[in-house]
C-alpha cells in the first residue's frame, strides 16, 4: 500500500542514470541553410550509424535522421546545425454544432445575394488517421491525398487490426465537409487526405512533417491537424512549421488538445503562434446534475456507461474505493467511490456485482473527474471533483441520504477536458478561439458516432475557415483568424463568470458574424510579455493593425480596459479610416509593481468601429509563473496483467523525472523505482513489473520533476508487506 504524506525535509538522490549512447533514435535536424541532399550526406559521412530519412524544404531546411542516440547529440555541434530535436510522438485528441456556430447554409449568406456559402473551390488538408474515401457523405468531397503510413495514394483509415482500427479522420473529416446525411460546416469544400497517424492513431513528429511539406506542394488553402503531443512549447518542429504554412498563405488550423482543466495544459501544435488553435466549448446540451444543499453538482458521465435516467430518488451509500468488501450494502444504491487503488473499470464491475444502480467516482485530486471504461457496462457512471465527493460523504455521515438525478440543457460551456494556455516561454493565448467539441455527431467507416474533443472543435473551425474564404477569397490566413476572433462570443462558467482569456481565447467563433465584419484587428489577441521586478520602469507595449475591410468610412474609438489597482493605459486617440485603408498602432501598458502583485493577469480591450464592437484579449506575465512541476501522482496495480501503473501530470513537462525509493528510518537512497529524462508536458502514465520493486519493507517515496531550474516534490510513503514482493 502507499499513503500520500508531506515531509519537511528535503533529500539528496543521486543524479539520473546516464542514457545509453547506443539506443535507436530518430531526429528531426533543422539546419542553418537551404542544402542539398549531396550536402548532407557529406555533413554525416564521419557519422558511421546515422542515415537520412527525410529532406523537408517547405517548411524549414533540414531533414530526418535515425541513428545512435550519442552520434545525433553530436550533430547539434556541427557548424551548419541549427537544432536537433527527437521525434515526439503525436495521437488523435479524440443543439445543432453547424448551426450554433453561424455557418449553416441560412446564416452563411453573403451579403446582397441569396446563394449560400459551402465552401466550394476551397481545399482543405486533413492530416490526421486517414479518412474513409468510400463514405457515402464524403466521397463526393474526396480529393485524393497520400498515406505516409503505407506509402501509397489511398489515405484510408486503419482496418483489419482490431483495437488499433481508426476512425478518428473521418469524424473529422465529415466536421469539415460531410454531404448526405450529414451536413458539414462546408458541404462543398474539397478534401485532400494525410494519414500520418497509424494503427491505433498515432504517429510521429516525421509523418506529420511529412504530411504538411506535401500540403504546401498541393497547395491546400487550408491545413487542419486535429491531433496532439503533450509538451507546451512553441518551438517544437510541428510548431515551427505551421507558422512556415501561414507565411506561405495557407490557414493552418491545430486543435488546443485534451489535458485540461488546469493552466499551462495546451500542447505542441496548438501552441504554433501564427496557427488558429482551438479549444472546446459545449454545443446545446442536456447535463445531468444532482443538487445537494442547493448546490448543483454536475456529473461527467464516463464513456461506455449508460445514460441516467430519471430516477425518482436513490438512496447513496459510501462505496471506499470501490473494492467488493466496500460495495456490501450498495443493493439498489447509487455508490460513492473513490478514485484510486484499482481502475474506474474494476470499481464499476464490483458495484455491479453487489447489485449497485449507479456509481459516482469522486476526485483524489482538485479538479473534476473526467474518465472513461475499458468495456460498455451496464449501469450510470460519472465523475465528479474531489470537494464534491468529500461534501456528499460528511452528508452521509449524518444520516441516510437521498438524490435524485435531474438534467437541464446548456450550451456555451468551456469543456473540463479543453486544454488551456498559456504558452511556456512565449506567454502567448492560446487556444485563440472556441467551437463545440463535445457530443458531436459525424461521419466514421461504415456509419455515424458521436465523439468529443478538441478534435471535433478544431474542424468546425476548419470549415469556417472555408466559408470565410469564399466570401473573401483574397483574405490572408492572418485577416481570417482575425476575423473569426474579433467577432467570436465570450463565454462564461456555470456561475456567470467570465472565462480567463487563456482559457478561452476570444470566445466561441460565430462565423456569420466573422464573413460581415467591415473592420479587422490583428493581431486577435496581444500578450505584453513578461514583467520583471528589479525593472526600474514598468511599461510594455504591443501593437495592433487596424483595416477597413468594409465599402465605407469607419470611426475608430477604444475604450480605456476595466480598471484595476496598479495598471494604467494609454490608448490610441479615435480616427477614421477609409475602404481599404491600414493603420497600425500602439497600445501601452504601464504596471506599478509595488501594487500588482498577480503573475498572470488577463482582461480585454475593447474597440468600437461604427456598430461593430470588437474585444482583443490581452495577457501580461509578471516574473516566472509559478506552476507547479510535478502533481497528482497516483500508484495502481492492475491486477488483469499483474502489473501496476503509475500516472503523474507534469504541467510543464520535466529536464528530469524521477521516483526515488528512500529507507524509511535511515533516510538513505535505495533505488530509483523508475526515470526519464526530457519528458512531454501532460499526463504520464506507465506500467512498472513488480519484479523492479525493492525487498519488504517501509520506504520514503520521492516523487520529483526538473524544468528551467526549478525542481518540485511529492513525497509519499510505500510499504511493502513482509514475505512477498509489492503486490
Amino acid at each position: 500500500m502507499w499513503t500520500l504524506n508531506v515531509y519537511a525535509k528535503t533529500l539528496d538522490y543521486p543524479s539520473l542514470p546516464q542514457d545509453n549512447p547506443y539506443e535507436k533514435k530518430i531526429a528531426i535536424v533543422k539546419t542553418k541553410d537551404n542544402y542539398s541532399t549531396q550536402e548532407i550526406e557529406r555533413m554525416l559521412k564521419k557519422y558511421k550509424n546515422l542515415t537520412i530519412r527525410t529532406n523537408f524544404h517547405e517548411i524549414f531546411n533540414g531533414f530526418s535522421v535515425e541513428g545512435h542516440l550519442g552520434e545525433i547529440q553530436k550533430l547539434k555541434k556541427e557548424q551548419a546545425v541549427e537544432i536537433v530535436s527527437e521525434v515526439q510522438t503525436y495521437s488523435a485528441e479524440e443543439e445543432n454544432p453547424v448551426q450554433l456556430i453561424g455557418a449553416d447554409p441560412i446564416s452563411s449568406t453573403l451579403q446582397n445575394k441569396s446563394k449560400p456559402l459551402t465552401g466550394k473551390g476551397v481545399k482543405i488538408g486533413v492530416i490526421d488517421t486517414g479518412i474513409d474515401y468510400q463514405h457515402p457523405d464524403l466521397r463526393k468531397n474526396f480529393k485524393g491525398g497520400w498515406d505516409f503510413i503505407d506509402k501509397d495514394k489511398y489515405p484510408m483509415e486503419t482496418v483489419g487490426k482490431g483495437v488499433k482500427n481508426t476512425l478518428h479522420g473521418t469524424h473529422v473529416a465529415g466536421i469539415i465537409a460531410a454531404d448526405g446525411k450529414i451536413k458539414g460546416v462546408a458541404p462543398n469544400a474539397e478534401i485532400i487526405a494525410y494519414r500520418a497517424l497509424g494503427p491505433g492513431g498515432t504517429g510521429t513528429t516525421e509523418q506529420i512533417l511529412a504530411a504538411i511539406e506535401q500540403a504546401i506542394k498541393d497547395k491546400v488553402d487550408i491545413v487542419n491537424l486535429s491531433l496532439g503531443s503533450e509538451v507546451n512549447g512553441p518551438d517544437l518542429p510541428i510548431s515551427a512549421a505551421l507558422n512556415k504554412v501561414v507565411e506561405k498563405g495557407i490557414i493552418a488550423v491545430a486543435a488546443a488538445g485534451n489535458s485540461g482543466p488546469l493552466d499551462w495544459t495546451v500542447g505542441s501544435p496548438g501552441t504554433a503562434s501564427k496557427a488558429i488553435s482551438v479549444g472546446a466549448s459545449t454545443p446545446n446540451i442536456k447535463t445531468d446534475y444532482i443538487e445537494i444543499d442547493d448546490k448543483k453538482l454536475i456529473l461527467n458521465n464516463m464513456k461506455n456507461s449508460v445514460d441516467w435516467n430519471s430516477f425518482s430518488a436513490l438512496e447513496m451509500m459510501d462505496g471506499g474505493i470501490g473494492e467488493k468488501e466496500n460495495l456490501k450494502n450498495a443493493k439498489d444504491k447509487l455508490a460513492l467511490i473513490k478514485r484510486g487503488g484499482i481502475t474506474f473499470t474494476e470499481k464499476v464491475k464490483n458495484a455491479i456485482s453487489a447489485g449497485a444502480k449507479a456509481v459516482l467516482i469522486y476526485n483524489n485530486e482538485a479538479g473534476p473527474l473526467i474518465g472513461s471504461l475499458e468495456q460498455e457496462l451496464s449501469i450510470p457512471v460519472a465523475g465528479i471533483t474531489k470537494k464534491e465527493g468529500l461534501l456528499i460523504s460528511e452528508k452521509m455521515k449524518k444520516g441516510s441520504l437521498f438524490v435524485k438525478i435531474e438534467s437541464k440543457w446548456e450550451k456555451d460551456i468551456l469543456a473540463d477536458f479543453s486544454s488551456r494556455g498559456p504558452v511556456t516561454t512565449t506567454w502567448d493565448i492560446k487556444p485563440d478561439i472556441l467551437a463545440p467539441g463535445v457530443v458531436i455527431n459525424s461521419t466514421v467507416p461504415g456509419g455515424y458516432m458521436a465523439l468529443q474533443g478538441t478534435s471535433m472543435a478544431a474542424p468546425h473551425v476548419a470549415g469556417a475557415c472555408a466559408l470565410l474564404l469564399e466570401a473573401h477569397p483574397n483574405w490572408k490566413p492572418e485577416e481570417v483568424k482575425a476575423a473569426l476572433m474579433n467577432t467570436a462570443k465570450p463565454i462564461m462558467d456555470r456561475e456567470n463568470n467570465r472565462y480567463k482569456v487563456y482559457e478561452q481565447g476570444a470566445g466561441r467563433i460565430q462565423v456569420d458574424e466573422a464573413i460581415q465584419a467591415n473592420t479587422l484587428v490583428m493581431p486577435g489577441s496581444l500578450r505584453f510579455g513578461k514583467f520583471h521586478l528589479v525593472d526600474q520602469l514598468h511599461e510594455h507595449t504591443a501593437f495592433i493593425t487596424v483595416k477597413n475591410v468594409g465599402n465605407t468610412l469607419e470611426k475608430i474609438s477604444f475604450a480605456i480596459p476595466k480598471k484595476q489597482a496598479g495598471i494604467s493605459w494609454k490608448m490610441p486617440f479615435s480616427f477614421s479610416l477609409q475602404a481599404g485603408e491600414t493603420k497600425k498602432l500602439p497600445i501601452t501598458m504601464r504596471l506599478d509593481r509595488h501594487v500588482v502583485q498577480k503573475n498572470l493577469q488577463d482582461g480585454v480591450i475593447e474597440m468600437v468601429a461604427g456598430s461593430q464592437k470588437v474585444q482583443i484579449p490581452y495577457l501580461y506575465v509578471l516574473e516566472e509563473p509559478n506552476y507547479p512541476r510535478v502533481m497528482g501522482f497516483e500508484l495502481t496495480k492492475n491486477s488483469k496483467e499483474k502489473t501496476y501503473e503509475y500516472e503523474v501530470y507534469l504541467p510543464g513537462g520535466a529536464e528530469e523525472f524521477g521516483i526515488a525509493l528512500f529507507d524509511k528510518e535511515s533516510l538513505t537512497f535505495v533505488q530509483f523505482l523508475d526515470w526519464k529524462k526530457n519528458v512531454g508536458r501532460g499526463l504520464l502514465k506507465t506500467k512498472i513489473s513488480k519484479k523492479n520493486f525493492p525487498a519488504p519493507g517501509n520506504y520514503l517515496m520521492i516523487v520529483f520533476a526538473k524544468k528551467s531550474g526549478k525542481e518540485d516534490e511529492i513525497k509519499s510513503e510505500l510499504t511493502i508487506p513482509a514475505g512477498k514482493k509489492y503486490e
